[in-house]
């Protein structure tokens, strides 16, 4: 079975024990690693792997073709995504990005939702233009000036001060402050047409069989985590895998929700039916 997910910590944390042919009955993996641009766009273009992690803000444009499974994902409390400068000061100003060059992960991302939805709020007749690129070249365009500011996500919650770069906003706790409600990053979707009940429960087993052995997915981890160091790809760990991996719960599917009719209230997603995100 083809499936796609990042090369992230938590992904290969998440689905190790699959991929390793640990869970009894669980079809073999054909494992594609690619950033979360892309699989949204793969998802998008109907395209993709059988099986796939994507953005919760890519949801209306696949729940035709993909349903949403309720594990495997990332949502939580305290890992939201960070707007980044170059300077910084006692109290930061939003003003600051009004007409200004900011980088983003990708335009289909939970980050670029929070960000249009605080931006509207807070950012003086908006900002200038909007850069998408791969979320590890974020860090390194802000600290050369190559742009503003930079949307970053992951491990860049516990990287950015290497950068000398510095916090403009935690659209994470804007959101919670806003909502009390947990942030909706990444969801694991796949293809109508098979079973999705035997999904969930491979998907679920492998998380448990994560948290269960945890030294046994090290190396794996390691070996896709991209020179990250160990303490930050388990702090990585920590964080985005936690009790809505296992199962969204009433809170998680209320966060995801509430994202997508604020985004399509918006104009910045469109208007979906939002039964499907249920079945």
């Amino acid at each position: 079975m083809k499936i796609a997910y990042s090369p992230c910590p938590n992904d290969t944390f998440v689905f190790h024990a699959w991929a390793h042919g640990l869970i009894p009955g669980a079809p073999e993996l054909d494992v594609l690693y690619a950033d979360i641009d892309i699989t949204n766009k793969l998802a998008a273009e109907g395209s993709g792997p059988d099986v796939l992690k994507i953005s919760y803000a890519a949801l209306p444009w696949v729940l035709q073709e993909y349903a949403l499974l309720p594990c495997g994902g990332a949502l939580g409390r305290g890992c939201g995504p960070l707007v980044l400068t170059r300077s910084g000061g006692a109290s930061p100003d939003p003003a600051q990005l009004s007409g200004r060059r900011v980088a983003v992960p990708s335009e289909r991302s939970t980050a670029y939702l929070l960000f249009r939805l605080w931006a509207a709020q807070h950012v003086p007749g908006g900002v200038g233009e909007i850069v998408v690129m791969p979320f590890h070249e974020i860090m390194p365009a802000v600290r050369d000036g190559l742009i503003d500011a930079g949307l970053v996500i992951h491990e860049a919650r516990f990287t950015y001060p290497s950068y000398g770069l510095a916090l403009l906003k935690d659209l994470g706790s804007w959101w919670e402050e806003d909502t009390q409600l947990p942030i909706p990053l990444g969801a694991i979707v796949a293809r109508r047409s098979m079973d999705l009940e035997a999904l969930a429960g491979w998907t679920r087993a492998s998380v448990k069989y994560a948290w269960a052995h945890p030294e046994a997915s090290r190396d794996y981890v390691m070996q896709h985590a991209q020179e990250m160091d160990p303490q930050v790809a388990q702090a990585h760990i920590d964080l985005y895998v936690n009790e809505f991996t296992a199962d969204l719960g009433d809170d998680g599917y209320g966060a995801v929700l509430t994202l997508l009719q604020r985004a399509a209230e918006a104009g910045i997603v469109p208007q979906m039916d939002y039964a499907a995100l249920l079945k």
